[in-house]
């Protein structure tokens, strides 16, 4: 493989074109690759033949590749990039692009599209957002991008542009993105990073691991469906629904992967967005429905039933019509609804048709929203369509706020005015209620967040809260450690040998960056979480992993920018939002130790970071008192 790959490089005579030490290190590394069968453009990249942008971007994909024992490296078609929001990327995110769009050189590789922004720049005044400076913020960031050859589409649906007939490989870093291509067409990708799928862009190559892996394509919960499901919210619920039946001790590799049964005969593309979109909220990257999808990988017995895998089924789920009622009754308004929001992901023309037609019937009758109680989020080239055939013309004649480039999501609402949201999706309603806003949100069908809109009245009382209330995810099963400890785990073979001395923060439930560490002290604050009220600066941080948003790894860098962030990182499991962020900022990083340093080390414990090659010794000095 050696020979292999050297006469290749000798052939494309990049070696004749490498002087003094940059040839010694582009040498040096690739020898140190050569085991994963490093592309010679990529090798090319990672010497800097390709420009300084490039080369921390082809650091970063080789470095995850080595942490997830990739099987090689794969190439990819195109990319969709997340972390665009003023409120997502943060501080962390302006600094980084205005470091990589700086370098004239560096132009992503492949097609590239990019995720929801905070705000609708022609709808300021009507989306009321007080954030000091946040229009010259957020377009700082997008311009940014933009140097970096990536298309501003703006949209969090890259699939909603005829791309159901598509195939390839792409990296996208948008959750329900990656769930409706993996699901519904050919498309393949992992669920990346925002910095993942930017160092992919900017190469053309990804780690070949996880979801590009026939083998890891394997359903692993089996749902049946008993009961009609008619609007499109009943998607959306259903998706909800699969995740939280999920329990901690089912050995999902990849996240649940559901095999559903009994849908009905006809499944439209609202419904199937409606459904994936929600099933990622709990991390999943597809599913598979019989008689809409491609069929599983899965055997059939002698009657044409599909079989188990040979693993059998992590769980076997009945979604019932009790089941539906249920949920609708738990997320129906309690309280006062302040803003109705449609369009998360961003309105399909399915949605915002349904949503005109609802409209139409008040309208007809003279009737208007009052105090732009509506907001309908869609992508750019949907609101041309639905323009072209009135439906925007009807909607806003009639008071509905007509949202672009942006989503509910990622959007600074404003307190002062709204408490308590309104919204057909559970997508919406999973990252609204946690995370950045913690606002409280509701859930009904499209027809009935119409007529609240038009009626303020159909919701009374006081605007509800949302509870503190520890979640099962954030129980510990720590236990104070005492005498001697040492393990050796895995370090990243970019960064140089290291000596770090310093106090530990240790758990072991995951830490969630975007929402939940404060981005300007570094202090965790999510209620229940066993580090809450605790600062991560200047610590040896050691947990699990990274959890929730994509962008998290830029609110990590954010921190280790403004010296708000950790002395040192272990994890104990690959970690593709954490990993980014030291790859690229050179924060010393450790994983994959003997022993679980989350369970055997303290909070408060002197520990030692030692790394020599590609090892890394971690040692208790002295036990916290």
């Amino acid at each position: 493989m050696i020979l292999q790959i050297l006469n290749g490089i000798k052939t494309s005579g990049l070696i004749n074109k490498i002087t003094g030490l940059r040839r010694v290190y582009f040498i040096k590394e690739l020898v140190h690759r050569i085991i994963m069968d490093l592309p010679v453009r990529l090798a090319a990249q990672l010497s800097g033949e390709e420009g300084k942008t490039r080369q921390k971007a082809a650091k970063l994909v080789v470095d995850l590749a080595e942490i997830a024992n990739a099987d090689g490296f794969i190439e990819v078609d195109n990319a969709h990039v997340s972390g665009v929001s003023v409120i997502t990327g943060g501080h962390g995110l302006r600094r980084f692009l205005s470091d990589l769009s700086d370098d004239k050189d560096g132009q992503v590789a492949i097609t590239t599209t990019l995720n929801s922004a905070g705000c609708d720049k022609e709808k300021m005044q009507e989306m009321d957002i007080d954030w000091p400076d946040f229009l010259e913020q957020q377009f700082e960031i997008i311009y940014a991008y933009e140097r970096l050859g990536i298309e501003a589409t703006l949209s969090c649906t890259p699939y909603d542009r005829g791309i159901e007939l598509e195939s390839g490989v792409a990296s996208w870093a948008e959750s329900n993105a990656v769930c409706f291509s993996n699901s519904w067409t050919s498309l393949i990708t992992n669920r990346e990073s925002g910095l993942s799928a930017l160092a992919t862009a900017l190469t053309g190559f990804a780690p070949r691991w996880g979801l590009h892996l026939p083998e890891n394509r394997m359903p692993n919960i089996l749902v049946n469906i008993s009961c009609e499901l008619t609007d499109l919210s009943d998607w959306s619920i259903l998706g909800d629904w699969i995740g939280k039946q999920v329990r901690p001790d089912w050995n999902l590799a990849w996240g649940p992967m559901p095999f559903i049964r009994g849908l009905p005969e006809y499944v439209s593309f609202a419904s199937k967005k409606a459904l994936t979109a929600a099933a990622a909220n709990y991390g999943c990257p597809m599913l598979w429905a019989e008689g809409h999808s491609a069929d599983p990988p899965l055997s059939k017995d002698d009657n044409g039933q599909w079989l188990a895998p040979d693993s059998g089924w992590a769980g076997v789920l009945e979604f019932t019509a009790e089941d539906l009622a249920k949920r609708y009754q738990d997320l129906a308004p309690k309280g006062q609804v302040d803003l109705v929001v449609i369009g998360c992901p961003q309105a399909s023309i399915e949605e915002i048709r349904r949503t005109a037609s609802a409209v139409r019937s008040y309208a007809e009758m003279g009737k208007r929203i009052p105090n732009n109680r509506l907001w309908l989020f869609t992508s750019e080239e949907n609101c041309q369509l639905a323009n072209d055939d009135g439906s925007i013309d009807l909607l806003e004649s009639a008071g509905v706020v007509i949202l672009q480039d942006t989503c509910p999501e990622v959007t600074p609402y404003n307190r002062q005015h709204y408490n308590h949201l309104l919204t057909n999706s559970l997508k919406a309603e999973h990252y609204l209620t946690s995370g950045l806003n913690r606002i409280p949100t509701s859930v009904m069908s499209i027809k009935d967040c119409v007529a609240h809109a038009f009626n303020p009245d159909l919701s009374k009382g006081e605007r509800p809260t949302i509870s503190a209330k520890a979640q099962p995810q954030h129980q510990s099963a720590k236990s104070p450690r005492d005498g001697e400890f040492s393990s050796v785990g895995n370090g990243l073979s970019s960064q140089g040998d290291f000596s770090i001395t310093g106090r530990a923060m240790s758990t072991d439930v995951a830490i969630t960056y975007l929402g939940y560490v404060n981005r300007d002290s570094g202090i965790v604050e999510e209620t229940g979480h066993p580090l809450d009220g605790q600062a991560i600066e200047d610590t040896i941080l050691i947990y699990p992993k990274g959890s929730g948003s994509t962008v998290a790894p830029y609110v990590l860098m954010g921190l280790i920018y403004t010296g708000k962030g950790p002395r040192a990182i272990v994890n104990r499991d690959v970690c593709s939002l954490t990993i980014p962020a030291c790859s690229l900022l050179d924060v010393p990083y450790a994983h994959g130790f003997e022993s679980d340093p989350c369970m055997e080390v303290n909070s408060g414990d002197l520990v030692e970071m030692i790394k020599v090659g590609d090892k890394v010794t971690l040692t208790v000095i002295e036990r916290a008192e």
